[in-house]
């Protein structure tokens, strides 16, 4: 089975209305005004990085195709907007048939970005493309925040594994994106089994403290799981007295116990504590797995512990800190009457508070110096510079309303640890700080 064919896990009709209401009275005045047919092009992306974060990460763009191919107004959709009567009824005869017919053009997803960086661009009529707004922004907003944090935990735990488990910690939905971007951005499993189901991330998960406070003893509790789960199971230690729970562990598993999870007190001295006393009773090869609201600096201090794994919640599927990436969804260009041969005009908002933004189509190419790392994002409209040509960042994902570039969840994953790998190593620092390359604006519209 294709789990990327199941369909979006939403108990909705179709993704039409994960959107604001001003799109649609936008779309019908657009219709009434004429111009809702002029070609136009809308472009991601954000003006500044999450406050100390030094790159980002896109993620999402495999949801968005699929939020774009089950943007579909069907009869219960537009019962509802005529009911309310959020538009009248001649918009509701264009949203019938509507169907994305234009072409997305965008960094590949794991790529990562900078400020400026045109991470979307979507072109069509001013009409089809406008409608798209909330829910892009919506899916790369949430995913992309989701991966930055993920990526930041995975440089800190160098080759040790993340299980991601903060399911319980979000909106039932967005857990499942939450472990789908976690996933992407350098974590190796999941406790989700919907993120299982629909995107085949490797599942683990073994038993919580409930499992052992439902046993007479905690030596009981244990060997319910072994006879169960097998040798190669993991046993919770903490609900009680840890080194008392390590001994009963080894006795009643052997020295092919797999591993032991500790969730609670000082795991920097409690991980080493147990590391000794499992080479003592010669369980020498099981693992050690710590949780407890675990976060990027966390996982940092433990780099000196004897730990083998660590699962994270909370932390993970809202940020750390930073539950979006601000990303913005601007018209930049567009024709100046709806004939298809018009040109294009570059148009851009001009305010004052940091919220202008920079007309004109913009391609975009990542400058890396001698030795292959990167060194500069430039951005510009107009002919794209020969020494930057085979560096460009955006691939095409959507052409004439069909998703040209749909592609395997570890084929995002390795481009992701790749594209990390291709930053200054000041990348990986925790410690506060601007964006670890500066972006260039070349050939820009005055």
């Amino acid at each position: 089975m294709n789990t990327a064919d199941l369909g979006l896990p939403v108990d909705v009709p179709s993704t039409a209305l994960f959107t604001d209401h001003y799109e649609l009275t936008m779309l019908q005045a657009a219709l009434k005004a004429g111009t809702a047919d002029r070609r136009s092009v809308f472009e991601v992306f954000t003006r500044r990085l999450p406050e100390g974060r030094r790159y980002g990460v896109v993620a999402g763009t495999g949801r968005v195709l699929d939020a774009v191919e089950n943007f579909r107004f069907d009869p219960d959709v537009l019962g509802f907007l005529r009911e309310r009567g959020i538009v009248n009824e001649e918009t509701l005869q264009w949203l019938a048939s509507y169907r994305f017919d234009g072409d997305i053009w965008g960094y590949p997803e794991g790529e990562v970005y900078f400020p400026g960086s045109p991470i979307l661009r979507v072109e069509g009529s001013f009409a089809e493309c406008v409608l798209l707004e909330t829910v892009i922004l919506s899916i790369l907003n949430h995913d992309s925040a989701i991966a930055a944090a993920a990526s930041r935990m995975a440089s800190a735990a160098g080759d040790r594994p993340l299980i991601e488990m903060g399911a319980r910690r979000t909106h039932e939905l967005a857990a499942v994106a939450a472990s789908r971007a976690a996933y992407v951005g350098g974590f190796t499993t999941t406790s989700d089994l919907a993120a299982g189901f629909r995107y085949g991330i490797p599942t683990v998960g073994t038993s919580a403290h409930a499992f052992t406070l439902l046993h007479d003893r905690e030596r009981d509790a244990f060997q319910a799981q072994v006879d169960s789960l097998g040798r190669n199971t993991t046993l919770l230690v903490d609900t009680y007295d840890v080194a008392e729970a390590v001994r009963a562990a080894v006795e009643v598993a052997g020295p092919e116990l797999g591993a032991v999870r500790i969730d609670s007190g000082d795991l920097l001295l409690v991980a080493h504590r147990v590391r000794q006393q499992l080479d003592a009773l010669g369980a020498e090869r099981t693992r050690i797995v710590v949780t407890s609201d675990l976060d990027e600096y966390a996982i940092a201090s433990l780099t000196a512990a004897p730990v083998d794994a660590y699962g994270v919640g909370t932390q993970l599927v809202t940020g750390s800190g930073h539950p979006t990436c601000s990303m913005v969804y601007k018209l930049v260009a567009r024709a100046e009457s709806a004939d298809p041969k018009a040109p294009l005009v570059p148009v851009a908002k001009k305010a004052s508070g940091g919220k202008t933004s920079i007309g004109g189509r913009k391609w975009a190419a990542r400058r890396l110096d001698r030795d292959g790392i990167a060194e500069a994002e430039v951005i510009g409209t107009g002919p794209v510079p020969g020494e930057l040509a085979d560096r460009q960042l955006l691939v095409e994902l959507v052409k004439g309303g069909e998703v040209v570039a749909r592609e395997p969840l570890d084929v995002v994953r390795d481009r992701h640890a790749t594209a990390r790998a291709n930053l200054p190593l000041s990348a990986t620092q925790l410690s506060r700080g601007e964006a670890v390359i500066p972006t260039e604006y070349v050939q820009l519209p005055a």
